[in-house]
């Protein structure tokens, strides 16, 4: 392990200038290119991580995820969509789930899947309705024979805006979704999974879990909140032999950028004018976003959880750091993980800890 990160003048300076760089660019481009132009400019080393963090999964050709049954939450675009088709290409069987159905997203899956011959269900759920996540994990549990083996919590949105700025319409709103979404689905699977002691949860958090960059409105609060929130999962349902692991992806090209226009422009439409002149860096491109999160692949995040659910259990990582350039999230996860053990490594939950972390 390599030296802990020192809080010298040069790194103080650094954090500095990546976000000066995040405050200049936000009013077009307030994504996770951002950290990347700045931390290029500054130099910001990245770390090479341990404790299960940046891992080595097998290549995809060598991937048979036959007999695995998958439940994946917001597929009618983005990480889920993509991941839904790669699962089942490599052999899973898959319940890809997405809201307002019907819709011409699960059409269009629905026909993919007929011609390519894919175990692919489409079900209802919106993350936010209790009555919508029982009925279709009840349904997916049934037809995976009793158990679902993997769950996916990738469903998301952003809204944008600085934080006095969000009224509590929209907060509940995208904690509901980002945060309230996966306890309620990972509520929903677990008894199974204990009960058959096995199971893999894989909450799709953010760089922005760990990293902060104003105008995202509650969008870093909920990620942050889902890691926590994952992370304690973890320790607590190793015992029953259930694993889970936190994808971080950076800025990737997905529709959360166009899709928080509309909830965006529905909250700038309720500010009050001193808020909107208050903050004209951070409410000036509200309902406006074009496009965002550079050119990365994608399907980055679906080849990382395939490669993680091919995994042997006890080489399986609590965090994946996602981007093919900027990672800074990973420095974070190395003091995080330093921390958690020295802080438990020696006490009674010491095993579970270091079984997780190590």
């Amino acid at each position: 392990m390599s030296d802990p990160i020192k809080l010298n003048r040069r790194n103080l300076i650094i954090g500095a200038s990546v976000s000066a760089a995040a405050l200049a660019a936000c009013s077009k481009s307030p994504d996770a290119s951002i950290v990347k132009e700045a931390m290029a400019k500054e130099k910001v080393p990245q770390e090479n991580t341990p404790q299960k963090t940046s891992v080595e999964t097998p290549t995809q050709d060598k991937i048979d995820l036959t007999g695995i049954s998958i439940l994946i939450t917001g597929c009618s675009s983005g990480f889920g969509r993509l991941g839904a088709e790669h699962y089942a290409r490599l052999g899973a069987k898959v319940f890809a789930t997405m809201r307002n159905l019907p819709r011409p997203e699960a059409a269009e899956l629905k026909a993919l899947a007929a011609a390519e011959n894919l175990d692919i269900t489409v079900l209802e759920i919106d993350v936010t309705k209790d009555d919508q996540v029982k009925a279709g994990t009840d349904a997916a549990i049934k037809a995976a024979g009793g158990k679902l083996d993997v769950l996916i919590n990738n469903a998301g949105m952003s809204i944008a805006g600085p934080i006095e700025a969000q009224d509590m319409a929209a907060t509940n709103l995208i904690f509901d979704t980002n945060l309230f979404g996966p306890q309620r689905m990972s509520k929903a699977v677990l008894p199974a999974m204990r009960a058959a002691g096995s199971g893999y949860i894989f909450n799709v958090t953010s760089q922005l879990g760990r990293v902060i960059i104003p105008g995202f409105g509650q969008y870093s609060p909920t990620k942050f909140a889902l890691e926590a929130m994952s992370e304690q999962m973890a320790y607590e349902v190793a015992p029953h032999g259930i694993d889970v692991t936190i994808i971080q992806p950076g800025g990737y090209p997905t529709k959360i950028w166009h899709n928080q226009n509309a909830p965006s422009a529905a909250l700038k439409a309720r500010l009050t004018e001193d808020i909107i002149t208050a903050y004209p860096a951070f409410t000036a491109g509200m309902g406006k976003r074009e496009a965002g999160g550079g050119e990365a692949d994608p399907m980055d995040i679906p080849r990382a959880i395939a490669g993680a659910i091919a995994m042997d259990k006890a080489a399986r990582p609590l965090r994946i750091a996602l981007h093919p350039v900027a990672r800074p999230q990973e420095a974070i996860n190395k003091v995080s993980a330093k921390m958690q053990l020295a802080v438990l490594g020696n006490s009674p939950l010491g095993p579970i800890v270091k079984g997780v972390l190590d």
